[in-house]
C-alpha cells in the first residue's frame, strides 16, 4: 500500500516521503495515528511542489550536519555511569544520555535523532557506537565510551 508520511516516523521515514508499506500497518497504525495518508496521483504532484520549496530548508540542514560532523571528529565523548561488579551498569545508557553529553559539548541535537544500533540501550562499559540522522540522506556516526564515575 502506498502512503505519504505526514510526520517524521522513527525507523520508517521523514515527512512527505512516499513509501510502500504493508496494508495492515498503514490501516491499523499509521493512518489512524495521523502519521500518514494514502497516496493518490494528485497528492504526489502537491508533495513534489512542497518538496521544491523545502529544498532551501534542506540545504541548511545539510550544512548543519556538516558542522556537527566536524565538531564530532574532534571530540572524545565519555558517558559516565555507575558501575557494579563485572563491568555492568546500574541502569543503562540510552539516546537521552547521549543527547545530554552532546548538549554539554555544545552540539544541540534532539533525542529522537540519535540512534544506538542494535539494542537501543547500553548496559556495559566500554567503547560504543551511535548514529545521528538529521536528514534522510545523511547519517553521522560517532564513537563514545561508557566509563564509571
Amino acid at each position: 500500500m502506498k502512503i505519504i508520511l505526514t510526520k517524521d516516523v522513527e525507523n520508517l521515514g521523514f515527512k512527505y516521503d512516499e513509501l510502500e508499506v504493508k496494508p495492515g500497518y498503514a490501516r491499523n497504525y499509521l493512518i489512524p495515528k495521523g502519521y500518514a495518508i494514502l497516496s493518490f496521483p494528485g497528492m504526489v504532484k502537491d508533495i513534489n511542489e512542497i518538496m521544491k520549496h523545502r529544498s532551501k530548508k534542506e540545504q541548511s540542514i545539510i550544512e548543519k550536519s556538516k558542522e556537527i560532523d566536524n565538531k564530532l571528529k574532534g571530540l572524545t565523548l565519555q558517558v559516565k555511569a555507575k558501575i557494579g561488579k563485572g563491568g555492568k551498569l546500574f541502569g543503562s545508557v540510552s539516546n537521552k544520555d547521549l543527547m545530554e553529553v552532546l548538549n554539554k559539548k555544545g552540539i544541540s541535537i534532539e533525542r529522537k535523532l540519535i540512534r544506538i544500533p542494535g539494542n537501543k540501550i547500553i548496559k556495559t562499559i566500554g567503547k560504543q557506537h551511535a548514529i545521528i540522522r538529521l536528514h534522510k540522506e545523511i547519517e553521522i556516526s560517532f564513537n563514545f565510551e561508557v566509563v564509571s564515575y
